[in-house]
């Protein structure tokens, strides 16, 4: 029997996402290819894991109130203005669900999170995906402003280069814009600076954040969106009622609560990315300054050579030695480089001898 007429029509036609390649681990396996934190959680989630174990028999808190509490707290807002997500990819969609539809666009900048047109894709809404207009991925105010557009994203630090923006270029933005204006720090705690205070200002801004970068929580799913109590109140009119798992919501909290070790592991990496920075700059290779916890770099092969090719022949070396990194071949503004999540020191310097070895070898060979 086939199914394709009984499919809606906006299903027919998505392309899904397609997240970065989970290899089988070996002890030979280097994984930078997904931007996972490259140390455990807090040790105080071991020790507190099963707390809630004999609780699993029933329902969580449907609004996650205490890990809201948590996080308004962190951030000096009200709980109203927070809403958990399982992920802040699922903040995202209840931004495209509730601000989207046949008659209002979406805007985001391209090459971005690939994620937003896929959302934008389920909805069935018209997008304008805007070309940045030159390769330090500058944002032109007028774009959004002038764009038409419902709802607009922005990724701030930007994936996959990892620029950092400047909060006046967002004051600027928000002054002008009448549209729901997104700004996904999934990267934010490894940046100079955040967009969070902002909110106190515009009531039409969104931040969204994940624990699955800084606090080591990506195998758990859990993020989080600020807003104002109006917007917040919006999004929780398509949130799933029982979104977070009454483990997801202890562990959070206890992640959140344990700020030594995450100010301890998010220096150790934004250390490590910065030695790493420099090692490229000795070697020639461009590489964008980075407010993540990554590097986005065009590498240089033996021949001197770069560009697309150089690119795919490092990232096809790199698997074959069972080192994942990621390369995104379809934009000519990152199809000559690749991007490196910033791993343990050791990863790092055994990454090096790979890039070392891949040098050496004959060209495109």
């Amino acid at each position: 029997m086939s199914f394709d007429k009984l499919v809606s029509e906006q299903v027919f036609k998505h392309k899904p996402y397609q997240p970065g390649k989970q290899p089988k681990f070996s002890t030979k396996t280097i994984k930078l290819n997904t931007n996972e934190n490259p140390y455990p959680p807090s040790p105080l989630v071991k020790e507190n894991l099963f707390n809630q174990v004999n609780q699993l028999h029933l329902y969580p808190e449907s609004s996650s109130k205490d890990l809201r509490v948590c996080i308004a707290n962190l951030h000096k807002v009200d709980p109203d203005q927070v809403i958990i997500g399982n992920g802040s990819d699922d903040i995202l969609n209840l931004c495209v669900r509730s601000f989207s539809d046949s008659s209002k666009k979406v805007g985001f900048f391209d090459p971005s999170y690939s994620l937003y047109e896929v959302l934008c894709s389920v909805q069935g809404c018209p997008t304008n995906k805007i070309s940045f207009q030159n390769s330090s991925f500058d944002i032109d105010i007028n774009l959004i402003t002038k764009s038409g557009c419902n709802l607009f994203f922005v990724t701030s630090p930007h994936a996959p280069s990892g620029r950092s923006y400047e909060n006046i270029l967002f004051s600027d933005i928000l002054k002008k814009y009448k549209g729901v204006f997104v700004i996904d720090e999934a990267y934010a705690d490894f940046a100079p600076q955040n967009a969070v205070n902002l909110i106190k200002e515009f009531d039409n801004l969104i931040i969204t954040r994940t624990l699955s970068k800084s606090y080591s929580l990506a195998g758990l799913r859990v993020g989080y969106g600020i807003s104002s109590k109006k917007i917040i109140s919006i999004l929780n009119r398509v949130r799933e009622v029982y979104n977070i798992d009454r483990l997801a919501q202890h562990i959070a909290k206890i992640a959140l609560a344990d700020q030594e070790y995450f100010s301890q592991n998010t220096n150790s990496i934004i250390n490590s990315r910065e030695n790493f920075y420099e090692e490229l700059q000795k070697w020639g290779w461009h590489t964008y300054k980075s407010g993540a916890n990554f590097l986005f770099t065009r590498p240089i092969g033996k021949d001197g050579q770069f560009g697309k090719s150089t690119a795919q022949d490092l990232h096809s070396f790199l698997q074959n030695e069972e080192v994942f990194i990621r390369y995104f071949p379809y934009h000519p503004l990152t199809e000559a480089y690749v991007r490196i999540s910033v791993g343990k020191e050791k990863e790092m310097d055994m990454l090096l001898k790979k890039l070392i070895k891949w040098q050496s070898k004959d060209p495109q060979k």
